[in-house]
């Protein structure tokens, strides 16, 4: 029998045990039983917005003969039972497969929360006790967006963004737009160095249409992080890949702040791509992730160089200034582009 994070899918009697039946007031002395709902009765969703206490959650279309999300949205309350059990881990976030119980015409009870099948997350702030803050539930990837030019692209930004997908186990994929603005070939130079090292690189245009097929492909049935600088482009992307989506400019943002304790909140966008394809916008994704790494860490989250730190002297090399490094002998042969060996020092120096 399938589980959740939280008790058995369909096995009423648990369902009965653990929330029990309450009574409570109803006015002129009456008392109103309330029991569990019927857990043949839930109805699927996914969360695509988090409001304080309340949850947008966007129902699985059960009624047409076409799979998916349809386009119901029912604001909803976590059932208090769930409240209970909760520690200090996100209980429920964006991107979350939960299963409700509905009321009214568009409101609903959280009664579950499938296991996560992966997250985008941090330390919870303002505390030291280890606690994982989920931004996101369930992310595929992140698509990292650069422009080609306008603004021009930065190479030691695009290695933080990718950093920050490893270090989150998130496959990474890189799209580069406005090619139509630039020499294609020169380009294509400019970026074989993450083409080498095994990422996926797109070459696309919101304004032409280039590579649009390629990147609705990538973005297929997954839920996806939209990420990248500003003025890139994202939002003119979505909109060129789904005509009619009519995203305004600059709907997926980017948190300017910086800061450990700056407060970050997920969107999740409903595409018309297949049964259950999503992106994600997460605004300040260049920050999250860099806090708990350890010097002696940061190496993994560079591709590159995992062929070669386990013949590094110490094993918990810097491959900063140690003898007999691996990497930086790896960097001197040509194996690993020096670009990248300086982004890596940077970052493990702490500069911009």
């Amino acid at each position: 029998m399938a589980r959740t994070r939280y008790g058995r899918s369909n096995d009423v009697d648990e369902y009965e045990q653990r929330a029990g039946t309450r009574q409570r007031p109803t006015g002129k002395g009456r008392v109103k039983e309330l029991r569990p709902p019927d857990p043949d009765t839930l109805i699927e969703g996914i969360v695509v917005r988090a409001r304080g206490h309340h949850y947008d959650v966007l129902v699985r279309d059960t009624v047409t003969t076409h799979p998916g999300y349809g386009t119901e949205i029912r604001m909803c309350e976590v059932r208090g039972r769930l409240l209970q059990e909760k520690r200090m881990d996100t209980l429920v976030a964006v991107g979350d497969t939960v299963w409700i119980s509905h009321y009214g015409a568009d409101k609903g009870h959280i009664e579950r929360v499938d296991e996560r099948r992966s997250v985008l997350s941090r330390q919870r702030p303002y505390t030291n006790v280890p606690a994982e803050d989920v931004i996101l539930a369930n992310p595929d990837q992140v698509v990292v967006v650069f422009a080609a030019t306008q603004p021009e692209p930065h190479l030691r930004m695009l290695d933080r963004f990718l950093v920050v997908a490893a270090a989150n186990k998130l496959p990474a994929v890189i799209c580069i737009n406005k090619i139509e603005l630039v020499d294609e070939a020169a380009t294509r130079d400019l970026f074989q160095v993450y083409t080498t090292i095994g990422y996926p690189v797109l070459y696309v245009s919101a304004e032409t249409g280039i590579g649009l097929d390629d990147l609705r492909g990538v973005l297929l049935d997954r839920i996806s992080v939209f990420t990248g600088p500003s003025g890139v482009g994202k939002s003119s992307l979505l909109n060129a890949v789904q005509p009619g989506l009519n995203l305004p400019i600059g709907a997926l943002r980017e948190s300017l702040q910086k800061g450990q304790h700056t407060t970050r909140a997920a969107h999740l966008f409903a595409l018309a791509l297949g049964e259950s394809t999503f992106v994600a916008d997460t605004p300040g994704i260049r920050e999250l992730g860099l806090y708990d790494i350890e010097p002696d860490e940061l190496g993994f989250f560079f591709l590159e160089f995992l062929d070669y730190l386990p013949d590094c002297r110490y094993p918990n090399c810097t491959h900063d200034h140690e003898p007999d490094c691996a990497v930086r002998a790896a960097v001197e042969a040509g194996a690993i582009a020096q670009a990248r060996y300086d982004s890596y020092i940077r970052l493990l120096r702490g500069e911009e």
